[in-house]
């Protein structure tokens, strides 16, 4: 009988805005090494003039969450344990999908509270991070698997990698 090795996928979501109030989204899936497995992007996603009017100031996080964050998500054939995020709009994604969302805190060597005064910062790696409001639960599950994330593991670096991707995806003529 062979014993079951624990293993830690990371999802790496990241959103640009380009010209014309476009969007266009990426997500890189990586083991604990940050080796890549899997990645996925949008095509441009633009909305019409009566979304832009109906949805207001709620409209980009709706295009980030449901349209884009939702979508990779559901299309990624491996399915990350955690599903990091710079932009604090795409934490409503947790609303929508079975799998803790973790946004890199802003200012990375500040710690972010999550829970209670005397709760711990939720770190992993060298940076903090931030849990939706209403699933500080998750930051069990995350601590769970977070010894197999080496200490100094800069988990900014992927959404460099994710960025450059989506341009060389996006660029004219680049692969597809």
């Amino acid at each position: 009988m062979t014993a079951s090795r624990e293993t830690l996928r990371l999802g790496f979501l990241t959103t640009v805005e380009q010209a014309n109030d476009c969007f266009v989204g990426g997500l890189l899936i990586t083991n604990h090494l940050g080796r890549p497995l899997e990645f996925q992007c949008t095509t441009p996603v633009r909305p019409n003039s009566t979304q832009k009017i109906l949805y207001g100031p709620t409209l980009k996080p709706f295009v980030m969450t449901e349209l884009i964050g939702k979508t990779l998500f559901e299309r990624a054939d491996v399915k990350p344990d955690v599903l990091l995020v710079e932009d604090e709009d795409l934490l409503g994604l947790r609303e929508l999908i079975d799998k803790p969302v973790a946004c890199l805190s802003v200012e990375s060597k500040v710690p972010v509270l999550v829970g209670g005064p005397d709760e711990e910062p939720l770190t992993l790696g060298r940076q903090h991070l931030r849990l939706h409001h209403a699933h500080d639960f998750d930051r069990r599950s995350i601590m769970k698997r977070s010894h197999l994330l080496p200490d100094q593991a800069d988990l900014e670096e992927p959404f460099e990698r994710v960025r450059e991707a989506l341009q060389e995806v996006l660029a004219p003529g680049g692969s597809r």
